[in-house]
């Protein structure tokens, strides 16, 4: 019984000396390090959810919805060009926004188009194109399109309108995955407690 009492007192007492390493620093200035926000820039702001926003270069969005109030943490992935969905299936809807869904899970914010999002890992995803379809960029993080769909005028916006053509950004500086976030230190802490819980099982 005394083993066990001084087991919790030596796991709170080390519980009690990492909280200041979780609780130091701006969390903010590490997420722009970590967050992709596709085409557009992280930028640090305390007063938005995640205490960051990504902003959009002219000509992409966040959401095909009308209000993206709130969603500021997204990625800039919809290119504002025309997209004739009338050579495919049918036009697919923009997401519901979900009801109980969880930040930690992209799948449920992101648009994946003519694809599927899966989860790589805990806090990455991809689009997984369906036949005939292609990521924008070759980048498994922007959504699906098929060539038909998409208008002359998102050749300004540097998509390449023709798959027949070179395909300039396979080999880009733009990654392959969508990634989610978790504050760096938070990581630590996890791991730390994890190490204690298991010295201290014996």
């Amino acid at each position: 019984m005394a083993a066990s009492s001084n087991n919790i007192q030596a796991f709170l007492a080390i519980l009690l000396l990492l909280l200041p390493m979780a609780a130091k620093g701006d969390v903010s200035d590490d997420m722009c390090e970590v967050v992709q926000c596709g085409r557009g820039s992280c930028e640090s702001n305390p007063n938005v959810p995640f205490n960051f926003s990504c902003n959009c270069q002219d000509g992409w969005r966040q959401t095909r919805l009308n209000d993206e109030l709130n969603l500021e943490f997204l990625p800039c992935l919809i290119p504002e060009c025309s997209l004739d969905y009338s050579c495919m299936p049918s036009a697919p809807p923009p997401p519901p926004f979900p009801n109980n869904s969880s930040l930690s899970n992209p799948c449920d914010y992101i648009y994946c188009g003519e694809g599927t999002c899966e989860r790589d890992s805990t806090y990455t995803y991809k689009c997984q194109c369906n036949y005939g379809h292609y990521n924008l960029f070759n980048i498994s993080a922007f959504p699906c399109y098929s060539d038909c769909a998409l208008g002359s005028d998102c050749e300004r916006l540097g998509i390449p309108v023709s798959r027949t053509t070179t395909n300039p950004y396979v080999n880009n500086n733009y990654g392959n995955q969508g990634t989610s976030f978790l504050p760096r230190k938070m990581h630590w802490v996890v791991i730390s407690l994890i190490s204690i819980v298991m010295t201290l099982w014996k």
